[in-house]
């Protein structure tokens, strides 16, 4: 393990956490990750991961875990989302803290919410970060506190689309185009117009560890943008979850009026109310700083990231064991 580079990643039995994870111990790096039950961790989570049993909302369990990390990737949520808006920023405190302890880099999964897509059809570094959901407040709020950490505590936020792929099971693809554990015989479109923009995991998951590679490039706070797969027409997704089908299934529109209707009752509907922006107005994200920073995205083709994510969600009876990596890694 001597020279061996190490990573703290802080909700590594996630999707988006769980993938980064992955990409790191492909890259060389030593990962550790968190969890409150060492031995369902170790059942979840991706090989060749170093458990330390702590949890998220206690700093010093957060500070002993990152001891000798060169970053720590905060892609952790609290369990089951609950008291989202009261645990989240508690949570990166904690982030923010043992990073200054140790020394170590922040890395931050970004999103689209924190921005009104009517006002902004593309999104960069540098524009301006007006929400319109409880959500997208406080993930502004998140950014504000890596912000003003630096340079002391340096970070990196790397923005992306809504996530599909393998091991993504809180995601539109999974939870409404598709219904998970059962043969594809409908699909319902949330896309109200053209142009959404999707991230495939693996193709994300490996741009962040290529990122984290050359820590001298990156500017002590450094904000940069995935541009994953950019629907310009609202059908890509649909075409590619038919193909992968073999048939021309049957599409209905997602039940937006509904969610209006329900939003004041809470829950999913209000939720689903509040980013519904997101899928009426055209969103892209302007990835020139990354490309500066690494190169051209990792890509992998729209049919072949589809089939695996279908594959892996237990769509496809027939659909052998699918590759995990992006294309181009």
């Amino acid at each position: 393990m001597d020279g061996q580079r190490t990573a703290q990643v802080l909700g590594a039995t996630g999707g988006i956490g769980g993938g980064i994870a992955a990409a790191l111990v492909r890259h060389g790096w030593r990962v550790r990750g968190l969890a409150r039950n060492l031995e369902a961790a170790g059942r979840a989570g991706p090989a060749k991961v170093e458990w330390i049993e702590g949890d998220a909302m206690r700093r010093d369990d957060v500070v002993r875990a990152a001891t000798g990390a060169e970053i720590i990737v905060h892609a952790v949520n609290p369990p089951n989302y609950a008291n989202w808006d009261k645990l989240v920023l508690p949570m990166i405190d904690n982030t923010i803290a043992a990073a200054k302890a140790v020394g170590a880099r922040v890395v931050l999964p970004g999103t689209i919410y924190n921005f009104d897509p009517a006002e902004t059809p593309l999104l960069g570094e540098h524009s301006p970060q007006r929400p319109k959901s409880r959500k997208g407040a406080i993930r502004v709020a998140m950014e504000r506190r890596l912000e003003e950490a630096a340079p002391q505590v340096p970070s990196l936020i790397l923005r992306a689309g809504d996530f599909f792929g393998p091991g993504v099971r809180s995601s539109w693809f999974a939870q409404a185009m598709v219904a998970p554990g059962k043969p594809l015989r409908r699909i319902v479109n949330p896309a109200r117009g053209p142009g959404h923009s999707w991230a495939y995991l693996p193709d994300l998951a490996e741009t962040f560890a290529r990122l984290v590679e050359a820590p001298s490039r990156l500017r002590p706070f450094e904000r940069v943008q995935f541009e994953g797969l950019y629907d310009d027409t609202g059908d890509r997704m649909v075409e590619a979850i038919r193909r992968a089908a073999g048939r021309r299934l049957p599409v209905y529109r997602f039940p937006w009026w509904l969610m209006r209707l329900a939003a004041p009752f809470g829950g999913l509907p209000r939720e689903a109310a509040e980013i519904a922006p997101h899928w009426r107005h055209p969103s892209r994200l302007d990835n020139a700083r990354l490309v500066e920073l690494i190169g051209p995205e990792p890509a992998t083709p729209l049919d072949l990231a589809v089939r695996a994510s279908l594959a892996d969600m237990g769509c496809l009876a027939d659909a052998a064991q699918p590759a995990l990596r992006a294309a181009s890694a």
